[in-house]
């Protein structure tokens, strides 16, 4: 009979930039639903959507938004753009989830059958958080049938805000990293490093904590600290140095 409803998820996260929960999520969802994977706009003169399809059934849309509009202008805009797109798909039967509470306005006026808030992070804590969004997560508490939570420290602060809170703590892809145990080759890049080494993989931000790093680095000069991932929204001259320290950059999940 074929899925009974698509999934339209709303996300802060660029599809293709790091995979992370949502892929991991979403990517399963896409076997048996029709996915689709609505990211934040970006800036073009003219407007529309930049659709694409990825693995399984699952398409990212991403609205072009002129420069300048004013934040309603920019929603409205966005607005009709994604419900001329769903009518064009046939999205009639849909299952709503959230990794923002910024796309909220983009939602308010869907019907769907269910409504799901996958809080992965504090958003508020992050530089550059938009004033509103605390407002925008209250009214999505309301709305939610079901709220996520991506460790146990958001589930403390969340679990008193819904009736239907649940710890759902991000793990291991067992499959995917298993392959490690099969004595693999050291990649290029690693071969010249010593050991033991201690290894972080993941996006480098302000939640990243560069004096400790700096201080257990000086302090265990035996010890090789391996980087893997991006750096974002802090300034890179600000990561600690040293001959102990390996700032690899980002790569591909399929190659971790």
């Amino acid at each position: 009979m074929g899925p009974l409803f698509d999934v339209v998820c709303f996300s802060h996260l660029r599809w293709g930039f790091v995979y992370q929960r949502p892929q991991h999520l979403l990517t399963r969802c896409a076997r048996t639903h029709r996915v689709f994977y609505v990211e934040e706009p970006i800036d073009g003169e003219r407007p529309g959507l930049k659709v694409e399809r990825w693995e399984n059934d699952l398409t990212t849309v991403v609205p072009i938004v002129p420069p300048g509009l004013s934040e309603p202008e920019g929603i409205e805009l966005q607005r009709r753009l994604l419900d001329d797109f769903f009518e064009a798909q046939k999205i009639h039967s849909l299952a709503l989830w959230y990794y923002t509470p910024m796309a909220v306005p983009l939602g308010r006026h869907l019907r769907p059958l269910v409504t799901v808030y996958d809080c992965m992070d504090e958003l508020s804590a992050f530089n550059g958080a938009p004033n509103t969004l605390r407002d925008r997560e209250g009214e999505l508490f309301d709305s939610a049938d079901l709220v996520f939570t991506g460790g146990a420290s958001l589930y403390a602060a969340k679990r008193d805000r819904h009736q239907s809170v649940h710890l759902f703590p991000s793990s291991v892809d067992v499959a995917h990293f298993g392959v490690a145990r099969d004595g693999l080759p050291d990649p290029g890049d690693q071969a010249g490093i010593g050991t033991p080494r201690l290894g972080y993989i993941g996006v480098i931000d302000e939640r990243f904590d560069p004096v400790l790093l700096r201080d257990v680095a000086a302090l265990r000069p035996e010890w090789q600290f391996v980087l893997i991932g991006p750096v974002l929204k802090i300034d890179e001259e600000m990561l600690p140095k040293a001959p102990n320290i390996h700032w690899l950059g980002p790569k591909r999940y399929e190659d971790l």
